[in-house]
């Protein structure tokens, strides 16, 4: 099934009451307490049930740079649609302590629930509409042999809640403990079907009814957007990653680590991020497809290597999955600061390209892109993801494979290394084009050095002006075919009055925000995918006769929207709406935002 990047249809509906059933066409569901409660089993058990009933979900994870303590949550949008943004608004809660009660009660609806462990009594603001269910959830995990289990009760509890069949989730239980023995997947149903059976016995008018799930002849996908990176690069052809593990890119890490090897690659977690951007350039270098990934503290100590590959013209990729900074900053909360940095990083000045995939399907198809554009144009392409894109997990139609298409770029071969017959190779020539075809290092007559020095034709050092004048040139010669007006999207009017912006994991509450304002507004939403080299002439068009442009992003000094007014112009007509306090944005923000 081929991807579609519509996704106008897809905002709230508040519940209605039907018989004391809160009726729904889609409905959001929580679970918060302290880190190391087994919040996050619960959503996942939870998430991967549903998608494989066949609802769409996605599904949010918020938590502190803690092990043990803080607070965490997770949140999954449950749709009969495709949904790729976990929702403004809050139906149920499942909450361990009070300290989740008070941090998400501002997000739940008037008619919402919250089933709590009633080894605390939870506390409302006086005149809160909003329905109480406490359960035993410590007191039967206790019984059962096992305190942690207390979060399969409160799955348990969440089935009856939600009107949920109990046998989806037993198989998905034995498939995900299988392997640590019967009696601790036998605790664990039981767990679930005591919970089920409490809240049955105590709140039976207390229910959710889902939307008839969607008929699939097999279950969604279900991945996140590094999950996504890992299986595009794989895909792509890389067959070697080198990585230091940094939150949020560590995934990336380790889904390539579990599944390259059985395809022949290799991967390296080095002593540091610069050993690994230098081990990635190496492998390149030797004509291997090789990537290294990280997030804004890593990409930082890269520079100096991001300059080395430039200056050689290695092709590199790199994945920059963006959070909070500077320094370490909010190494677990999402934002995307780092666009500057891979637009202008590294001293000196030199070719490269910068995309911005917007939707976990196009994590996986904006790295073939990148392989294919790094060996087409023989330099690094940096893709920017972020926290709320590359660890948020969605429920994704079949990837069409056929836009896996393998291009290595302009590569010598050996019968006309042969008919040159000579040892040396001039694997810098100054070509119309910009770009010079490349032996692989081993190949008969094809010899060449690779310096971080300014070089000549063969790679040797010079100093003389007019071939460091003549290298330059032919370096910036390359991009000049390159077309990023390709990872432009837009929907809309063709003169809209306004227009919405954003890069990146933004697209999802654009769209849903532009969906919404539509009904009152000449309004477009444009989402640019690449933002280096700028796509002026595609953004332009799209911008020539709209009043005002709102650019949506997560950052404090609107590195996007400063773009946007340097390359294309309409200073007057931008207004940056930012947000940088470590969440994504809510559909709420820019819709209140553009109305002023």
């Amino acid at each position: 099934m081929q991807f579609c990047l519509d996704t106008a249809g897809t905002y709230y509906l508040r519940n209605s009451i039907v018989r004391g059933v809160h009726m729904n066409k889609q409905l959001t569901w929580k679970v918060g307490g302290a880190q190391g409660e087994g919040i996050d089993s619960t959503g996942e058990i939870l998430a991967t049930t549903l998608n494989r009933i066949g609802y769409y979900i996605f599904a949010y994870r918020h938590f502190m740079s803690l092990i043990k303590g803080g607070h965490t949550n997770y949140k999954i949008r449950i749709s009969s649609e495709p949904v790729r943004y976990h929702g403004d608004d809050l139906q149920v809660l499942v909450a361990f302590d009070q300290l989740s009660i008070n941090e998400n009660l501002r997000e739940m609806n008037a008619d919402g629930v919250i089933i709590y462990d009633d080894k605390f009594q939870a506390e409302l603001p006086e005149g809160s509409a909003v329905r109480l269910c406490p359960v035993p959830l410590t007191g039967i995990a206790k019984e059962l042999g096992n305190v942690i289990i207390k979060n399969m009760v409160a799955a348990g509890a969440s089935c009856r809640l939600l009107n949920l069949e109990l046998q989806p989730f037993f198989e998905v239980v034995e498939e995900k403990f299988g392997s640590k023995g019967k009696d601790l997947i036998e605790r664990n149903i039981k767990a679930i079907q005591q919970g089920y059976d409490y809240m049955k016995e105590h709140f039976a008018d207390e229910m959710f009814q889902l939307p008839t799930a969607p008929q699939v002849d097999r279950p969604h996908l279900l991945m996140t957007g590094n999950e996504a990176v890992g299986l595009g690069a794989l895909l792509a052809g890389c067959r070697f990653l080198a990585a230091y593990p940094i939150t949020p890119a560590t995934e990336i890490l380790y889904w390539l680590l579990e599944n390259m090897p059985n395809y022949g690659g290799k991967i390296v977690q080095a002593e540091d991020e610069i050993a690994a951007c230098i081990m990635a350039i190496g492998a390149n270098y030797a004509g291997v497809r090789a990537m290294t990934s990280t997030s804004g503290p890593g990409f930082s100590l890269m520079m100096e290597a991001l300059g080395l590959a430039g200056i050689s013209e290695t092709p590199l990729v790199i994945v920059d999955v963006m959070r909070g900074g500077p320094s370490t900053g909010l190494p677990t909360k999402t934002e995307q600061s780092d666009i500057n940095q891979a637009t202008y990083g590294s001293h000196g000045e030199m070719p490269r390209i910068v995309l911005a995939p917007t939707t976990i399907e196009e994590c996986f198809y904006y790295m073939i892109d990148a392989f294919n554009l790094a060996e087409r144009y023989q330099c690094p392409v940096i893709v920017t993801s972020d926290l709320y894109l590359g660890m948020s997990k969605q429920s994704v139609d079949d990837l069409d494979m056929s836009r896996v298409v393998i291009d290595r770029g302009a590569v010598v071969t050996q019968e006309e290394l042969d008919q040159r017959g000579q040892k040396t190779y001039p694997r810098y020539a100054v070509t119309e084009s910009g770009i010079s075809p490349r032996p692989f290092p081993g190949m008969p007559h094809g010899r060449f050095c690779a310096l971080s020095n300014e070089h000549d034709d063969t790679g040797l050092e010079i100093e003389d002006t007019d071939g460091r004048v003549a290298q330059m040139d032919k370096r910036f010669r390359k991009l000049d075919t390159f077309n990023g007006g390709e990872h432009v999207s837009y929907k809309g009017p063709e003169q809209p009055d306004v227009v919405l912006v954003g890069f990146g994991s933004t697209t999802a509450q654009i769209a849903e925000a532009f969906a919404e304002l539509s009904s009152t507004y000449s309004i477009g939403h444009l989402q640019i995918g690449c933002v280096y080299p700028f796509p002026t002439e595609a953004v332009r068009k799209i911008l020539a006769h709209t009043k005002q442009i709102f650019v949506i992003e997560n950052n404090k000094t609107g590195q996007l929207a400063q773009m946007l007014q340097q390359n294309v112009g309409m200073v007057d007509k931008v207004e940056a709406i930012l947000k940088y306090n470590g969440n994504p944005f809510t559909v709420r923000d820019i819709t209140t935002t553009v109305r002023g």
